[in-house]
């Protein structure tokens, strides 16, 4: 009997050896352990005020970055150098990630977030994956919600306000809205090392402003922004918001307001450089387009400009060529609150069927477009330059933007697609009455889309943008050398306490498995600047300093230095300790500060 099955087996390998490994679903998004993803996708956390990252094609989450909002985990918001980065607010909104570019193409350099309700743009840095630096509040911008969207070379960023309100400040009556209401879009500088700046401000009617996209190829020096409420409404917007069977998208012509600064045209409008377009005529234009717009997303080429009105089942297109004729023609259907506005039949080359509720619109290497579909719970794959639908695949549900590879580049990637679905019901474990929401990796290789994985997703999911792991290249420590941060030390002789009247001041080295020093005298109303170094010099050995019955917890990277205030308000002894683990010893890795009575 043994023998025979020996034999049976011995006569099957051949045939079971020449079989093809059948390729599944599970099978292309499984990274092995030990392997890397291919891409990382920064995901827009929301009222979270974080941005988290994650692997693709595996969704494995890799990390949180904290922005606008404390994260004890990292002690981000707790050591004074956040604090004071985050200024009064411990919480923000993030919409919007938009990568640095070179040329058009993403970089690797950093990621741009908003803070739509204090009107912020944070900085973050790709070598060490932490916000390194944030701008604002911009001046007369309420809600930057259409924002930061950056240029082709990571010159400029912008950003408009979604709500309307007075620029001067004071109180004016809600009925007069239209009269006394304001607009705004900004535009801020974006030096070498990635710092904003103020450049200029356009005063805009009282529209709300939503998305935006900047040129490319004979677009590039144009940003195109969505706007709603041309009924200047200020209440109900449900309905008295979405009467117009059109709304418009506002071309900006960025090199003509640089140079309308340079001339002097403008006024300054709290601190800000703002430019009036309807008196300086060649800056802002509107191209009609469907009803409620949401996302406007321009082509690779450059030639297109597609708008989704959320209340209009097509996608509007508008050549880019024909927009810049019908301006040079000054062949304008009148204007609106003094500024130009075209003709549709002048600049609209197509109005592609893509259902019900499309919203945002990318882009792939192969000349097809993707477009978000909110009441259809699905996504329309279509042509570029044919404009016909090519396939259309359900999603769970209620989508709001997707995220293709490169897919707002002039050179996409393609080949993955991400669908940010706003809600779930039964797709995962429930987890209380409030549910997780929910990405969904989809394969646009081919000619079909293919759903390949799902997985929950913190946050809202508002946006994401997607970059190659190869272009990315994190530091694996600071090097303590160049570490000049105020209060470093480089070795475990120069830490000590200095005292200056009630003014501690305490330098710690952390190092496995200790610091030094570990024990610390002060006095009853003493104030401590605590600055802790962590003198590591290899990867991924970060340390905690947590003080027992306190607010302060930081996490320092090896080769660098935090700092945390603390006041000695009554005596006793009062133990800190290493939050982080760090070694077998971390355990032991733990000091006192006593505190002698008055």
């Amino acid at each position: 009997m043994k023998l025979g099955r020996l034999l049976l087996a011995s006569l099957l390998l051949p045939t079971l050896a020449g079989c093809a490994v059948q390729k599944t679903e599970a099978s292309e998004v499984y990274v092995k352990p030990g392997d890397h993803d291919q891409f990382y996708a920064f995901f827009s956390g929301g009222h979270a005020g974080q941005v988290f990252v994650y692997g693709l094609p595996s969704g494995r989450m890799l990390n949180i970055i904290p922005v606008f909002s404390n994260y004890p985990k990292t002690g981000y918001g707790f050591d004074e150098a956040s604090k004071k980065m985050m200024g009064p607010y411990t919480w923000g909104d993030i919409h919007h990630p938009s990568l640095s570019k070179t040329n058009g193409d993403y970089d690797g350099r950093w990621l741009f977030v908003n803070d739509m309700p204090h009107a912020r743009i944070a900085r973050i840095d790709l070598d060490t994956f932490t916000t390194g630096a944030i701008f604002g509040p911009i001046p007369n911008i309420s809600g930057l919600h259409a924002g930061p969207f950056v240029t082709n070379n990571t010159h400029y960023a912008f950003g408009a306000s979604r709500f309307a309100v007075p620029m001067d400040g004071k109180y004016h009556p809600l009925d007069s809205y239209a009269q006394t209401f304001d607009g705004c879009i900004a535009c801020m500088n974006i030096d070498q090392k990635g710092n904003l700046s103020m450049a200029y401000e356009i005063h805009m009617p009282p529209m709300d402003f939503d998305l935006a996209s900047s040129g490319k190829g004979p677009s590039d020096g144009w940003e195109f922004f969505t706007a709603y409420n041309t009924e200047l409404a200020h209440t109900d917007l449900e309905v008295a918001a979405s009467q117009h069977q059109q709304d418009f998208i506002t071309a900006v012509n960025w090199h003509a307001a640089l140079q309308a600064v340079k001339d002097g045209n403008y006024t300054l409008v709290n601190g800000v450089k703002m430019i009036d377009p309807a008196k300086t005529p060649g800056i802002v234009y509107f191209l009609p387009t469907s009803k409620s717009p949401h996302g406007v997303d321009v082509s690779p080429d450059g030639k297109y400009i597609c708008a989704s009105g959320k209340l209009d089942p097509i996608v509007v297109v508008h050549s880019t060529a024909r927009m810049l004729k019908a301006i040079a023609d000054k062949d304008f259907d009148g204007s609106w609150r003094g500024i130009p506005v075209l003709k549709y039949a002048d600049t609209n080359v197509a109005e592609v069927p893509v259902g019900l509720g499309p919203l945002h619109t990318q882009f792939d290497d192969k000349g097809y477009a993707y477009t978000s579909l909110f009441v259809d719970s699905a996504i329309t794959k279509w042509q570029l330059g044919t404009w016909k639908v090519i396939d259309k695949i359900p999603v769970n549900y209620n989508i709001g933007h997707l995220a293709v590879v490169g897919g707002d580049t002039v050179h996409p990637v393609g080949h993955y697609m991400l669908a940010l679905n706003k809600m779930t019901k039964e797709r995962f474990l429930d987890t209380g009455p409030d549910y997780p929401t929910n990405a969904q990796l989809i394969d646009i290789s081919g000619d079909k889309m293919r759903e390949l994985t799902e997985w929950p997703t913190l946050g809202e999911p508002h946006y994401a943008t997607i970059l190659d792991a190869k272009l990315v290249h994190p530091l694996k420590y600071y090097n303590l050398a160049d570490n000049h941060a105020d209060g470093a030390i480089h070795s475990q002789s120069e830490a000590g306490v200095t005292r200056h009247g009630n003014q501690v001041d305490v330098r710690i080295a952390a190092i496995r498995s200790h610091f030094k020093p570990d024990n610390i005298e002060v006095k009853q109303g003493d104030h401590l600047t605590i600055h802790v170094t962590n003198i590591e010099q290899d990867t991924n050995i970060a340390h905690g300093f947590a003080i027992d019955g306190s607010n302060v917890d930081i996490e320092i990277a090896p080769g660098e230095t935090k700092t945390v205030v603390w006041d000695a308000d009554k005596p006793g002894v009062v133990p800190f300790y290493c939050s982080n683990f760090c070694s077998a010893l971390h355990q032991e890795m733990q000091g006192y500060i006593a505190v002698q009575p008055r």
